[in-house]
Parts: structure tokens; sequence; C-alpha cells
């Protein structure tokens, strides 16, 4: 399936903004099961300084602000092929050894919550009946709600929220996985949802190593591994790792930020 991508981050300052950088994860790459045809970077405010792939082999575009600016706008766009691959990416590749994605992170520790959660998992055979079978369990245990609305709980936080998004879902399956001896990574990119073109948000769902098969994608949110609706665009340990645009700037006015995220065949 052939996918058109439209993604707007804009970012307005009560003051003028005397310095500021921003990292920016949103140039998805040619990988496993997808090609990117074209994709373009436009930015409003601000400058490209420097671009280069960081330790997980994403691409990361490193942006500066225009001196006393207080709006900043960041336009991606482009087309990408993607396959149909049920979930799988296939052999583990890049500059990370894959004992690295069986560490925890202040994001995904287990605590006493996450350790019950692991062992209520119903029975399975290793692999991906387990893994499927965490998937649900997750799901079921921490029903999705945009309700909440926190965007750094750990795992652990998470469960006691008892609700969350998939950047939530995604945190709980992976300090799951790692309990379970599987390594597993946090995934970020762009889904097309049936019926709703425009969205305020990115995408996250995670990926967990099997042995003989290679890394698997497991989308907690809607319950499936990823078909060829999905567009991987970052991996990392956790959302720190893998979170779309990520920044910091100097100045004392409040920051608001809109997002506007269109996605469709």
């Amino acid at each position: 399936m052939r996918l058109r991508i439209s993604h707007v981050t804009s970012y307005t300052y009560e003051e003028p903004v005397p310095y500021g950088l921003q990292q920016l994860r949103l140039r998805p790459k040619s990988r496993p099961n997808q090609t990117v045809l074209d994709w373009k970077i436009e930015i409003e405010g601000g400058k490209l300084e420097v671009g280069y792939e960081d330790e997980h082999a994403n691409n990361v575009d490193l942006i500066s602000f225009h001196r006393g600016e207080t709006d900043l706008t960041v336009r991606c766009s482009g087309e990408v092929e993607v396959t149909d691959a049920h979930g799988i990416i296939g052999p583990h590749q890049g500059f990370v050894p894959l004992w690295l994605f069986q560490r925890q992170t202040t994001l995904t520790q287990v605590g006493p919550e996450m350790q019950k959660l692991v062992d209520a998992l119903p029975k399975a055979d290793q692999g991906l009946p387990q893994l499927h079978a965490l998937m649900n369990h997750v799901l079921d245990s921490i029903p999705y709600s945009t309700d909440q609305t926190a965007t750094d709980l750990s795992a652990e936080m998470v469960i006691y929220a008892g609700q969350g998004v998939c950047q939530d879902h995604t945190h709980v399956f992976l300090a799951a996985a790692r309990a379970l001896g599987y390594p597993a990574r946090y995934v970020s990119g762009y889904l097309m949802m049936e019926g709703q073109t425009e969205q305020n948000a990115s995408h996250a769902w995670a990926e967990a190593h099997v042995q003989g098969i290679g890394w698997v994608g497991f989308d907690v949110s809607n319950a499936i591994s990823p078909d060829d609706r999905y567009v991987r665009v970052a991996t990392g340990l956790d959302y720190g790792g893998a979170a779309p645009v990520q920044g910091l700037h100097f100045g004392q006015g409040r920051e608001q930020m809109q997002v506007a995220l269109q996605v469709q065949q």
C-alpha cells in the first residue's frame, strides 16, 4: 500500500526565544517491508543545522531557532510504500547489540504492579503465542483512553492509572516482555486509521525479538501486529529514544504546540 503523509508541528511562544534547538525523528527510512518514495522537511522560524543517524540507525535532524522568533513550524510530507508482513521485521541489524534491548529504563522498570501483571499472564507457549497473549493481556488490564493525558508516565504509573494511550501501552508491553526474557523496543511512526484522515498525534507500538524469526511488531492499543497501514519512523529503548520531537529553548514565555497530521492511501 502506498501512503501519503503530511505532518505539521507548530510552536508558539509568548515571548521571543533567544536560543532553541529541536531534535527531530520525523524522517522515515527505507527498511524491511517499507520503501520511502519521497520525503521532505520544511522549517519556518528556524533552520536545519545537521542531519545524522543515531545509535538505532534512526534519521535525526537537528534544527535551531532563528533568534528572537515567537513561532516555529516544522512541515513534513512524503509517500511511503508499505508491504504487509504480519508485523515481521526480520533479523536484528544496526549498531546496538541485541542484549541492550533487555535493559530496563526509567519508563519501563518492573515494580510491584508490573510484576503482578506479568505473573497474571495467561499460560502460552514461548515465542509468538506468549507475546500475542501478552499484547491482549496488557490491553485487557489497561483499557485505551484519551482521558490519560500525561506524557511521562512510567509503566508502573500507567498500571496505577488504570488506563492509557498507545505510548503507555507500549511501555507496559516493553517492561513485561523484557521481564519475560525478550529483547524489546519502542517504535514511533504513522498509522492510517480507517475513516479518519485527520489526526492530532503520531502512533507508537512495540517490537519484540523472537528467536528464529527476528523482530516482530505488536500494537497493543489496536490488538494487532502492524500491517501495511503502518509506517515505522524511529526505534529506541523507550519513548525518549524514539520521540518525534525533543528539544530545549531559553526564555520565560509559555510554549503552545499544535500538531496536524494526515495519513491516507
